[in-house]
């Protein structure tokens, strides 16, 4: 079985103007995804676009570990970039541009029947930045109420969280879906009503700006 789901990941955020939406899709899915996975412990990547918060475009690439940014065929990457990078780049034609690395908290190992699935068909992502004395009661209800509940609801495929190790702001939660109308049912809802993260752990933490998003996968394309 090939392994495409790792133990950290590297995310991009950027919002993009509609004049350069056309060039910096085809720069995206036909050269720099495909360049990027050449590189070693890139597992896989998807681009999805926002439906809900923000920024509007994301990547996600599954890396074996944040370790795969240190090595030498992907640091070259960075210190040659094509000429069409030079010119279509989130960080040339893109606005609010994000760029977190963040290792894997929860679950601690991936279970071994996931290891091999693709890009999930949508995502919600939380990045929150959590007092320090709130901490070990956020991951606690996290790890044992909150996600457990929600992985109960029809479509919720899996959840990961993340500390945030380039970047911020610190934790980082992915939520894989098989389709994007999963926050929208009476169910999801109803979960949402019942949550009492904030009152156990006795404070507020905050969302960075267009967080939570929902996202759409926009390629690999889906069929649906």
């Amino acid at each position: 079985m090939v392994e495409r789901k790792g133990a950290a990941l590297l995310v991009v955020y950027a919002d993009v103007d509609t004049e350069n939406d056309a060039e910096f899709n085809a720069w995206y899915n036909e050269e720099h995804v495909p360049e990027r996975l050449r590189a070693p412990g890139f597992l896989d990547a998807a681009r999805y676009e926002a439906l809900r918060g923000g920024p509007r475009y994301l990547a996600v690439y599954e890396l074996e570990s944040v370790a795969a940014l240190q090595t030498p065929e992907y640091r070259r990457m960075l210190a040659n970039p094509t000429e069409w990078t030079r010119r279509m780049s989130p960080n040339v034609v893109g606005r609010g541009t994000v760029r977190l690395a963040a290792t894997q908290i929860y679950p601690a190992e991936n279970d071994p029947n996931i290891l091999g699935r693709g890009m999930a068909p949508a995502l919600q992502i939380g990045r929150m930045d959590v007092p320090a004395d709130l901490e070990d009661k956020y991951n606690y209800y996290y790890d044992n109420v909150r996600t457990p509940a929600n992985l109960e609801i029809s479509g919720c495929l899996h959840v990961r969280r993340y500390h945030v190790v380039e970047g911020g702001p610190k934790y980082l939660t992915m939520y894989e879906f098989e389709h994007e109308k999963v926050p929208e049912t009476v169910a999801w809802e109803n979960q949402r009503k019942q949550d009492t993260m904030h009152e156990y752990i006795g404070g507020r933490y905050g969302h960075a700006a267009g967080s939570p998003g929902v996202y759409r996968r926009v390629f690999p394309p889906r069929a649906f």
